[in-house]
């Protein structure tokens, strides 16, 4: 079993446990970046009371509306990045030994071969997997109408309103928003928010090059008694991973937002405010009409579901590629890591 293949799988493992933790805040965190009216919930509140609120309106399921989804897009989303990562990162390596043979450098590869490597797989991984997030983030911000409520509290002479939440009630699934997406706009529909996905590769670029310089300064600090990676402890690989992706992620915030605003339904309206024809147009009217705090909201949310999931993620990954490594090989200090690979 190739190393890269090995890393694949253990990052799409990693991945699903992360995403089944911390889902709920997932689906919260997706209501409030796509609020623009001031007068719901979702524009204002915390996330313990956006939680409180979704249970007590909604129930609890829809807290894991297009779990099914997002559970296979992370598993192909990790696997897809992984996979490529170590291809590109054993390429980079063989070029920097080619070079240093030639007497050019150290051998090893430097940060910014490092960020290239991140920021390739990255896009091959977006590419591949954006139809599966634009029906997550659809899903997630789907609402039902409150449970409590009933169609005769409605006015039946409001035909519109009785159709309202006659569709709000009717179960919406993966192959409900495919269709809904390719009426919209044809085969490009499942491409909605693209262009910033791209652009966000930089949030994992950012993520690793934080996490492997950390790595290495710890390595280097205990390298008196502790060979590798190897000798790092599951709750160190925890907390590097932590801070590596509070950074890229308070960094790279805005691009979410107008990612989650480019994919949700528009809603079909007079206000222009509320349709975006691409990316610059939502980021100026986010500016115009919401201003710096619109960039960031539900920035909070964000930050302790990503950087949980993160960490539990490379936590994760390290002990399934280790436990991997260890049945093939029978020795796990034979076998490379990714992306905590030490420097030749």
């Amino acid at each position: 079993m190739s190393d890269a293949l090995i890393n694949g799988l253990a990052g799409a493992g990693g991945g699903i446990i992360a995403q089944l933790l911390t889902y709920p805040l997932q689906t919260v965190n997706a209501r409030q970046q796509t609020e623009r009216d001031p007068s719901k919930p979702a524009f204002k509140d915390g996330a313990a009371r956006q939680l409180y609120l979704v249970v007590k309106n909604e129930g609890w399921e829809r807290l894991y509306g297009g779990l099914m989804p997002s559970l296979v897009g992370t598993a192909t989303s990790q696997g897809v990045y992984y996979y490529f990562y170590q291809i590109f990162r054993n390429r980079a390596e063989a070029k920097a030994l080619e070079r240093s043979r030639r007497g050019l450098g150290d051998g090893s590869v430097g940060m910014l071969q490092s960020l290239t490597v991140a920021a390739l797989s990255g896009c091959v991984n977006v590419l591949l997997t954006n139809p599966i997030w634009v029906a997550v983030t659809r899903m997630q911000t789907h609402r039902k109408a409150n449970k409590q409520q009933s169609p005769q509290d409605l006015t039946c002479a409001d035909d519109k309103a009785l159709e309202t939440y006659t569709a709000e009630n009717t179960p919406y699934k993966t192959i409900d928003v495919f269709q809904e997406l390719y009426k919209e706009s044809g085969v490009l529909g499942f491409w909605k928010g693209v262009i910033p996905a791209l652009i966000m590769v930089s949030n994992p670029a950012i993520q690793f090059m934080l996490y492997e310089t950390l790595l290495k300064r710890l390595k280097k600090r205990r390298a008196s008694n502790l060979k590798g990676a190897d000798g790092l402890t599951a709750l160190e690989i925890f907390l590097l991973g932590a801070v590596a992706k509070l950074g890229a992620t308070v960094v790279t915030y805005p691009l979410l937002v107008v990612k989650a605003r480019l994919q949700v339904k528009q809603r079909i309206d007079d206000d222009k405010r509320h349709r975006y024809k691409g990316t610059f147009d939502a980021f100026t009217k986010l500016v115009q009409h919401e201003g710096l705090t619109g960039m960031y909201k539900g920035m909070g949310t964000k930050i302790v579901q990503s950087v949980f999931a993160s960490a539990l993620l490379f936590m994760i990954k390290e002990e399934l590629a280790k436990g991997a490594r260890l049945l093939v090989t029978g020795n796990t200090s034979l076998v490379k890591k990714l992306p905590s690979k030490p420097s030749r």
